[in-house]
């Protein structure tokens, strides 16, 4: 038995143990293996879509998609629900059935508790599979250990919402019932974390539903990072235009302490900030999965991947993409985790079959809305630099709307509509 294998074990047994199910050397089966398997893991912008091409390139490769929820919400888009441009989640919303009846993906609702990489074997709660390669797409989780008292209490008072879904709703509750006059305080961690533009947005949104429904009340956003990190001349463009005294930013104050009982935050032990509503945006992690599997680097956060084929270095045959994954240049984004789950899904199938690689070439576009009818925009080319084996964004690619537009807005719109249809269907 390896080092590695007794390792996963022992992670697979604590598991186990918790949840009532067996360990892995015991597990039943869910599903032989009769052919060439890819197993997916991960319902999101990236797994839909690796499991998807996969099976369009190639039909005699069997592919599992392994997803703990019946449907998927979308981030993006979400904090125009936040801003009441949406009245509900629905159009963030997908299922998959249609992957299953149209490319014959194989749906697996389930939780992944352990990953053995040299058996090839996912356990999950509801028994084994077995793969001859495995697309990790596991989104974020928290370092929740860098900001005293936040945890799975307190995230149900000072929601983060940086995952769509109850938490989405939960903030906009929080909003709806704040009294007016109130303060809404907006928590950014440091660089990298899942979509640079992200929380800008969600303050300009938040800052519009106050100017229209809480006279008096103000977003105070408080930024661990000494800059805006995407798109700065327009966030600032937008706020000026729409929300002046309405937005109170503050660069390098990074939150490391909150009390749920005073409605507070601590600044580096220094400074109390007080809110009626807090949403906090924590420090974040590769999926949590991605740690039991042994797949994150020496930072202990993300996890390092050959940058044509997202193949993990750590562990042959293992592919991460998406947020979890160090990507270069590349935003951890929705579009970049599709783009790199094409890249990836290609490769797979070359390598499955005997055939030489693709090189690598991949796209990201990202809209951000600064009020109901207009939005902005970052997009990029990026390509693999053979000599430093990194993604680096392509000579002059790289680029941002020249004005907030409204036609940005309808692009975006759009954007939405075509790209979850791609993921579903």
């Amino acid at each position: 038995m390896t080092l590695d294998r007794r390792s996963f074990l022992k992670l697979a047994g604590a598991s186990a143990g918790a949840a009532g199910l067996p360990l892995i050397g015991r597990a039943a089966e869910l599903m032989p293996k009769t052919a060439k398997r890819v197993v997916v893991v991960g319902g999101g912008y990236g797994g839909t879509i690796a499991a998807k091409y996969v099976r369009m390139m190639d039909k005699s490769i069997e592919v599992v998609l392994i997803e703990r929820n019946d449907h998927f919400v979308s981030c993006p888009f979400s904090n125009l629900y936040l801003g009441g441009l949406l009245t509900d989640l629905n159009t963030l919303t997908i299922k998959y059935d249609k992957l299953a009846a149209n490319h014959g993906v194989k749906v697996v609702q389930a939780e992944v508790t352990g990953i053995d990489p040299a058996a090839k074997v996912v356990t999950t709660s509801k028994g084994t599979l077995s793969y001859d390669r495995l697309v990790l797409s596991p989104g974020i989780d928290f370092r929740l250990d860098e900001m005293k008292g936040y945890d799975a209490a307190a995230m149900e008072v000072m929601p983060h919402a940086w995952k769509a879904g109850p938490q989405t709703i939960l903030l906009r509750k929080q909003l709806e019932a704040m009294k007016p006059g109130g303060n809404v305080i907006i928590s950014i961690p440091l660089a990298p974390f899942r979509c640079p533009p992200g929380p800008y947005e969600r303050a300009s949104m938040v800052a519009m539903y106050l100017k229209q429904h809480k006279p008096g009340s103000k977003v105070i956003i408080l930024d661990a990072n000494p800059d805006i990190v995407s798109k700065k001349g327009l966030f600032l463009k937008g706020w000026k235009k729409h929300y002046d005294g309405l937005i109170d930013y503050r660069a390098a104050k990074k939150v490391t302490e909150v009390d749920t009982g005073k409605m507070a935050v601590m600044i580096e032990g220094l400074e109390e900030v007080q809110g009626a509503v807090i949403n906090i945006i924590p420090p974040q992690k590769a999926g949590h999965i991605a740690h039991v599997a042994g797949l994150v680097g020496a930072d202990k956060k993300w996890c390092p991947v050959n940058p044509t084929t997202f193949e993990s270095t750590l562990h042959k045959d293992i592919h991460v993409i998406g947020d979890s994954s160090i990507a270069g240049a590349m935003p951890k984004s929705g579009y970049s985790a599709n783009s790199e789950a094409k890249v990836c899904a290609t490769n797979i199938v070359a390598l499955m079959n005997g055939k030489e690689i693709t090189e690598m070439s991949a796209i990201n576009t990202c809209y951000s809305f600064l009020s109901a009818k207009e939005a902005v925009s970052v997009t990029g080319v990026y390509k693999v630099n053979a000599e430093k084996q990194a993604i680096e964004a392509a000579a002059g690619s790289v680029g941002v709307s020249p004005d907030l537009s409204e036609v940005e807005a309808i692009y975006a719109e759009s954007w939405l509509k075509n790209i979850l249809t791609e993921m579903s269907t």
